[in-house]
């Protein structure tokens, strides 16, 4: 579903005069001509087709987009191909859900690792996808065809969104590929992406956690870094190396490029290029949705998912199966919170609403200069503004809303994901229909088995008792739900004797009450059902508040387009990038260590000795499994050591963000080194502001991955796959 009031301003950054070449997520088509001469400088030796090609195998051919079966094209991660069988490489945060749902007390892969010998003990993996690049072309003509100047947004939209529609059913009609078309430089451009999206993807291997996640949610974020945070997939295909549903007589896919990995070794200032699918940016912010997010937005994503965390947290340190079962779930919030407690303050430590402000007076110096400009642009900037002033009065209960309603207890959004308002619909339109009623029912229960696989209700019943009692607290009354009435009046103000009452009696949290509401449906039912109240609840107010805001959003859409036009004509000797959006951009660089503060210098890499100097028995985050550290005692690196160290990390200048999890770091020679898994805590505000000195990028050594599969797992047979390159 949209998320609610999103900052609509997807905007697109820009390269200031004194920036460095590795700012920047550029689309790979558009390489030769935007970037190659930087890129040859820094030390590139691949031709502009080597990077990318429709009509030759290239490196655009061996990064995989990983999604799921619902949202194909929603990248969650990015992996990349490494043999001519489609072993494919990504983080094991990416992999992370898939381990999680293999395992159990008896098969702990999260606690104790993965790795198959045999093809056939290779897992398969019902929810996920992997999808690459066919091509790119630019159709913003056809897409703003018919679009006029002087129109509403509102009709703006309604034409875009039929001509990309046309465009898009036009390129996959009678073929087996799948496309999108996404907007650029806030709807002022429009590119369309065709797929091929393979559907049989198979767990391979995964070290354990305390590898993959070594350093847990302390070290998230953080440097210097020890974590090897890897895991490795197939791709399966027909025989005839076409997308195929999950068999057991698909075959390993042949892929039209798979990347050679090279352990040459690394060193300070070597060029380092990474390609994949960042998710999303907002550089082009201005001051005011700067401030919107310091002062909204990022409080309360830490305060709702913090106590989300906290809650979790008990009931997963006092039962193994729970923690098992909750793993991921956790995993994630915990990732999101962590990433809104660091960006709310580093985008204060770094000034970045001031330094906005500085382009924004350049911007309006540069507009009042011209009547043309004027016209064109001069209302750009109040629009933006005016928008945000009206946006203010809701922002931070529209937050409320969408947190505690769909990312604080799961069975809300879970209910409204698995069927029940086509059920409801049904029963409206359809009540006597058996066959749509039973489709729609089978619906609800399948999933139903989806959702109880990361549901135990003690968790879940705290997890709303608590986050319930922050929105009584801090959203005021006429914008809290309906049922909170019911709560005061009728429960006389007692959540928890409220909540016993929902998981006892709602279809939403009892399995038992909905096989018997889908077996006999009827709409009385439904909505006399507590959980679907909460639901319905929860939803009208998020109907509401959006309705309020409709008119800011509308503003600040608009001046954010005419913003960052005018942006690009008054700097035309600048290469723009636009913000990230889930496509495939290659950002350059180099390997470099940073100074975060005075009087601190950190070295661009880390060695197996730090992983054994921060081994902890008594804490889960920091413990080392005793092969590795024997591994260590005896230095049985194999091939893969320096002269005198085994490398884990390493730090790159790379502009990446989320989606870029799993993305190969690639040298000169377009040779695997590494794989990007993270940011640093300096950089929290990178998202927003490029930090220019201080942004990097954390990458696990290839070699040290290599050794785990060899040395730590005894699963070499998989190094012998690849192409290495010495």
């Amino acid at each position: 579903m949209k998320r609610i009031l999103l900052f609509i301003c997807c905007a697109l950054t820009f390269v200031f005069s004194n920036s460095r070449a590795d700012e920047g997520m550029w689309l790979t088509m558009l390489v030769e001509r935007l970037n190659y001469v930087d890129m040859q400088k820094m030390g590139c030796k691949l031709t502009p087709e080597e990077i990318y090609s429709v009509n030759n195998a290239c490196l655009k051919d061996a990064i995989v987009g990983l999604g799921n079966t619902d949202s194909p094209l929603g990248f969650f991660c990015t992996g990349e191909i490494i043999s001519n069988e489609g072993l494919m490489l990504t983080n094991h945060h990416c992999g992370y859900e898939s381990i999680q749902k293999h395992s159990n007390v008896d098969h702990d892969y999260l606690g104790n690792g993965f790795w198959a010998m045999t093809r056939e003990e290779e897992l398969p993996n019902e929810d996920m996808t992997a999808s690459f690049l066919i091509r790119v072309e630019d159709v913003t003509e056809k897409v703003l065809s018919g679009v006029k100047d002087n129109m509403k947004e509102s009709s703006r939209d309604a034409i875009i969104k039929d001509n990309m529609s046309k465009i898009q059913a036009a390129a996959t009609k009678d073929t087996k590929y799948n496309a999108s078309v996404k907007s650029f430089f806030e709807g002022n451009e429009y590119y369309l992406f065709v797929y091929q999206v393979y559907e049989d993807v198979r767990l391979v291997g995964a070290p354990p956690s305390s590898i993959g996640k070594f350093g847990g949610d302390v070290d998230n974020w953080m440097w210097p870094r020890h974590t090897g945070d890897f895991s490795m997939f197939r791709i399966y295909a027909s025989k005839e190396n076409e997308p195929a549903p999950y068999s057991v007589e698909n075959v390993p896919l042949k892929p039209k490029y798979s990347l050679p990995v090279s352990i040459k070794g690394i060193k300070k200032d070597d060029f380092a290029m990474i390609m994949g699918y960042p998710g999303s940016t907002d550089r082009f912010l201005t001051s005011e949705g700067v401030r919107m997010e310091i002062e909204n937005s990022g409080p309360v994503n830490v305060k709702v998912l913090g106590k989300k965390l906290e809650v979790m947290k008990k009931f997963m340190d006092a039962d193994k199966v729970v923690d098992i079962q909750l793993a991921n779930t956790y995993a994630t919030t915990s990732n999101s919170w962590k990433y809104y407690l660091g960006e709310v303050e580093q985008l204060q430590r770094n000034n970045v609403a001031a330094r906005k402000e500085v382009l924004e007076k350049e911007f309006t110096e540069w507009v009042k200069n011209d009547t043309k400009r004027i016209e064109k642009y001069g209302g750009a900037l109040f629009d933006i503004k005016a928008g945000y002033e009206e946006l203010k009065k809701y922002k931070k209960v529209a937050s409320y809303i969408e947190l505690g309603g769909f990312e604080g207890p799961s069975f809300i959004l879970a209910g409204l994901n698995g069927g029940a308002y086509s059920m409801l619909n049904a029963l409206k339109t359809a009540p006597d229909d058996a066959i749509t009623l039973a489709s729609v029912g089978l619906e609800m229960q399948q999933a139903a088995d989806e959702f109880y696989k990361e549901f135990h209700k003690p968790t879940e019943v705290n997890v709303f008792v608590e986050i319930m009692k922050i929105l009584e607290t801090d959203v005021p009354a006429e914008y809290q739900p309906e049922f909170f009435k019911t709560v005061k009046g009728k429960f006389k103000g007692d959540w928890q004797k409220y909540a016993d009452n929902l998981f006892a009696k709602s279809m939403f949290v009892n399995r038992e009450i909905l096989n018997r509401f889908v077996s006999k449906p009827s709409l009385k039912t439904m909505l006399a059902d507590p959980g679907f109240i909460v639901l319905i609840d929860f939803l009208n107010k998020y109907f509401e508040l959006d309705d309020l805001t409709s008119r800011s959003d509308e503003k600040i859409k608009k001046g954010y387009r005419l913003y960052i036009a005018g942006l690009r004509e008054m700097q035309t000797e600048k290469k723009f990038y636009s913000d990230a959006n889930s496509t495939q951009r290659l950002t350059f660089g180099q390997v470099k260590d940073y100074a975060p503060v005075d009087a601190v210098e950190y070295k661009w890499f880390t060695t197996l000795d730090g992983v054994v100097e921060k081994n902890d028995p008594d804490d889960d985050d920091f413990q080392v499994p005793e092969k590795l550290i024997d591994l260590f005692n005896k230095g049985d690196f194999g091939a893969y050591a320096e002269s005198n160290y085994m490398p884990v990390c390493f730090l790159t200048t790379n502009d990446i963000t989320g989606g870029n999890s799993g993305s190969p770091v690639l040298n000169g020679n377009g040779e695997l080194i590494g794989v990007a898994f993270d940011g640093n805590w300096e950089a929290m505000s990178g998202d927003i502001f490029f930090e220019t000195e201080v942004q990097r990028t954390i990458c696990v050594d290839v070699r040290y991955v290599l050794f785990i599969i060899d040395k730590f797992a005894g699963a070499g047979h998989l190094v012998k796959e690849m192409e290495i390159r010495k």
